[in-house]
């Protein structure tokens, strides 16, 4: 599992010495059926970056070598002194690199244990946008389309996305449906490697995809395409939209788009499409609007039934087994943390009193940073590197009492006080869900080494250590675990009750809802031509966003717009895939944008400035600098504005300038 399409892999483990010899494609698996990508198997076969062998303490200001007694000893005493200041001096930051089962336990400890609002995972600085835009439209969190309905689609729009690199066994599906029966339409500031392999490249001003949204809209109603029988049978909202909906040429001149791409956009969408999206929409302080904007695309025009509606590309391995199942976002099952009823059933389980559960989420990633926590406990993910404006998140982390619990060191753990030697994926025992809300099992290929715990394992026995009372067995078994969380989605619209592990052996793999044995499933809110929604009223929901201007709009100072986005084989922070070294940052610049003779430069925001190498590539818009997100000197100059209903950072768009790399920069403030 290297990333969220959920491909089953083989592994065998070397005959001599540690490690895995041999990784291919499970053609058993009824995900990918023996495909495979390049980035996946080599990861797996030959990862980059520093493993973590021994845990380490902080002594004398440097990390040094100690036996697990000492570690864990120091991890308790650090959590527990954080703990008697109040429950939200204690941080928690999962990932979405964690399996079902580590993700649940962590959830357990941190919501049931600590009892902290300051819990959260990486995948809120991903998919929270696209998450919350569910919610609102339909009740529940994950796409209802399935990868089935690729091959039955008319059209495909990828939407500020780049399968092609990111998720390369996806694009081929996709693109090999296009070539077969429809075409394909990439929307994206870049000329992206998608956008490249596409029919059609829709170029928006960056940020401005909301505007391209609406005025795509606005024209459907403006050439009577809109399904109106749909739309009274099955949605709510829809007068309202049209009462806030801008007209479509002065939409799409705010778009930077001509009225031919909004028209190519309407057409497409007169078939039955999918409309992908990613981290160009979701990261954005307007993310929730943006992506709930593309939904109501898919309302408009009817395609909201098998072969068509709204596909979010989620990223990481497990981010949707993290949405489901760690009481990150919703309690198990998507229960919600304001409903009392979900919450009594949640300590009823766990056994402990109600009033010790928060009654909201939190404030997200970034939010829990501003706090100031006393401790801040990292499972499987890197701040210092992966969040925004990230001299301010360290400045934060260098503050806290830091437990750091990886597979490899990282730019977080180099700042802890104990660091934990984590288990990687060929060395657990679990289960993960991908982006289709299938669920796979996860199986050991090789011994764990000597000095190093699965996450599962650490995290229930800092739990027993901590509260023991409430988590009693410091090694619990996978499928004990695997089965606590399912019972706790029975009969909620993410139920995976009928989901274990006999199940999966059988199976290989089980998409939810499924709750019962023989049951999985398919697509959602659709049936027997019919729609059914988990809301209030029973119908999908339309929104009425419009554009707002960027949270930080270029000036002569800085007139340059800086864009992030994912590399080749690149993966997460780049601990796996560029040595775990700070290795040359490497920044794509259109020929007429760079005026320095030299191929090296500064790139400034008013957080920050990083030297990097230039690529002159006429694949990038003029003005704009494209920064890869692997890279951890990146996010020095990315903002941490927010977007107000989801938390989630706005990463894509923030003023730049550029200088020569002898020139002194140092950031000029907003006045």
């Amino acid at each position: 599992m290297r990333c969220a399409v959920g491909c089953g892999h083989m592994h065998q483990g070397a005959d001599i010495g540690y490690g895995i010899d041999i990784v291919r494609g499970d053609p058993a698996h009824p995900v990918n059926q023996g495909l495979a990508c390049a980035r996946g198997i080599r990861e797996s076969k030959n990862p980059n970056g520093e493993w973590l062998t021994r845990p380490l303490v902080r002594s004398d200001g440097k990390l040094q070598q100690t036996t697990w007694d000492v570690a864990l000893a120091r991890t308790v005493a650090g959590l527990r002194e954080a703990q008697s200041q109040g429950p939200d001096s204690v941080a928690v930051l999962g990932s979405g690199q964690q399996t079902n089962e580590a993700a649940y336990m962590l959830g357990k400890v941190a919501r049931g244990g600590f009892g902290t609002r300051n819990y959260d995972a990486n995948t809120t600085l991903c998919m929270a946008s696209a998450v919350t835009a569910y919610y609102q439209a339909f009740g529940s969190d994950a796409p209802p389309c399935t990868y089935a309905d690729i091959d039955t689609a008319e059209g495909h729009v990828i939407w500020g996305a780049n399968p092609a690199v990111a998720h390369p066994v996806l694009f081929r599906w996709i693109r090999q449906a296009a070539s077969e029966n429809g075409e394909l339409v990439v929307v994206d500031p870049v000329r992206s490697e998608t956008a490249e392999n596409a029919e059609h490249h829709v170029a928006p001003a960056p940020g401005k995809d909301l505007a391209l949204a609406r005025a795509v809209l606005a024209h459907i109603v403006e050439t009577d395409r809109v399904d109106t029988a749909f739309v009274e049978a099955a949605t709510d909202g829809f007068d309202a939209l049209l009462s806030a909906l801008p007209d479509a040429k002065t939409a799409a001149s705010d778009a930077g788009v001509t009225m031919a791409d909004v028209d190519l956009l309407a057409t497409t969408l007169d078939h039955r499409t999918l409309i992908y999206w990613g981290m160009g929409i979701n990261q954005h302080v307007q993310g929730t609007e943006t992506s709930r904007a593309l939904i109501d695309l898919t309302m408009a025009t009817g395609n909201l039934r098998p072969g068509s509606g709204p596909f979010s590309l989620t990223g990481q391995a497990n981010s949707m087994g993290t949405r489901i199942c760690s009481s990150k976002g919703t309690w198990p099952g998507q229960r919600a943390f304001e409903a009392p009823y979900h919450r009594r059933i949640i300590a009823d389980c766990w056994g402990i009193p109600v009033d010790r559960l928060p009654d909201d989420s939190g404030p997200g990633p970034v939010g829990i940073l501003e706090t100031n926590p006393d401790a801040i406990w990292t499972v499987a993910t890197n701040p210092v590197a992966g969040m925004p404006d990230t001299d301010a998140a360290r400045t934060a982390l260098e503050d806290a009492f830091v437990v750091a619990q990886d597979a490899f060191h990282t730019e977080t753990t180099a700042v802890a006080d104990v660091v934990l030697p984590a288990a990687t994926w060929g060395e657990s025992e679990g289960t993960t869900t991908n982006m289709e809300r299938t669920i796979s099992r996860v199986r050991a290929a090789t011994d764990l080494p000597t000095g190093v715990r699965t996450d599962l394992d650490l995290i229930a026995t800092i739990g027993t250590r901590l509260f023991p009372e409430f988590i009693k067995d410091p090694s619990p078994d996978p499928s004990a675990v695997f089965d606590e969380f399912t019972a706790l989605t029975e009969g909620t619209v993410a139920d995976c009750s009928g989901i274990t592990y006999e199940r999966l052996e059988e199976e290989h793999a089980v998409r939810w809802p499924a709750p019962d044995e023989e049951s999985t499933g398919g697509y959602r809110y659709y049936d027997d031509a019919s729609w059914s929604f988990p809301t209030a009223s029973g119908n999908a929901q339309f929104s009425i966003g419009q554009q707002e201007p960027l949270p930080e709009p270029t000036n002569d100072e800085y007139s340059l717009v800086l864009t992030t986005a994912r590399e080749a084989d690149g993966y997460n922070t780049g601990v796996r895939s560029r040595g775990g070294t700070s290795s040359e940052l490497v920044a794509r610049i259109h020929p007429d944008t760079v005026t320095l003779d030299n191929d090296r430069a500064i790139v400034a925001s008013r957080r920050g400035s990083v030297t990097v190498r230039v690529d002159r590539d006429e694949s990038i818009p003029r003005g704009m600098v494209w920064l890869p997100i692997h890279h951890p000197a990146t996010n020095r100059l990315t903002l941490s504005d927010r977007d107000p209903q989801s938390n989630e950072p706005h990463f894509k768009q923030c003023a730049v300038r550029l200088a020569a790399p002898e020139a002194e920069v140092s950031p000029v403030t907003a006045d």
